[in-house]
């Protein structure tokens, strides 16, 4: 599994290898990224990629592709972006949660969100180590922004996003 994936993407179980090709010829030969890097987790229907974009403008550029040539993603559901990288550790997650909070503006509002997988980790103590130094107002229902923790087993993934920095692709074809 790639240990420093910036963009995660999830697809049907048992697709995995589809959806790597998939996302693979997408950011090399749409995107023009002659480096990206695409491989499986072991989780089934969960992939990770490396790209040299920001993850967030990988997620801008790929949705273009879906609005003009909503053809090309076959097998990708979702594409996730992610900024850092860390063990699955609750320390860890809080350094970086501290550093990703700094970007939430006094005004605004946030979420804590976890997707666990392979981990004894309770999501609760994830949300606890996360939002313990937060001082912004959360909102459960319609935050300005979400502090995403994507657990993959020793491996953490965190992103400050916004609820629309998420690629959904069924929901987005259909609009």
């Amino acid at each position: 599994m790639l240990e420093n994936f910036n963009l995660l993407a999830t697809t049907s179980r048992g697709n995995e290898k589809p959806a790597c090709y998939e996302l693979l010829y997408l950011l090399k030969d749409d995107l023009g990224d002659s480096e990206a890097v695409v491989g499986k987790t072991g989780i089934s229907g969960l992939i990770a990629a490396k790209t040299v974009f920001n993850p967030s403008v990988a997620i801008e550029k790929l949705r273009a592709i879906l609005q003009e040539q909503p053809y090309k993603f076959r097998y990708t559901l979702r594409v996730i972006p992610v900024e850092k990288v860390v063990r699955t550790d609750l320390d860890e997650v809080k350094r970086v949660a501290a550093e990703l909070s700094l970007r939430i503006d006094a005004d605004e509002t946030f979420r804590v969100t976890v997707e666990k997988r392979f981990t004894s980790i309770h999501a609760s103590d994830f949300i606890k180590a996360a939002a313990e130094g937060i001082t912004r107002r959360v909102d459960l229902e319609k935050p300005d922004k979400i502090l995403l923790i994507e657990v993959v087993g020793g491996f953490t993934g965190l992103s400050l996003i916004k609820p629309s920095d998420i690629l959904t692709v069924v929901k987005e074809k259909m609009l």
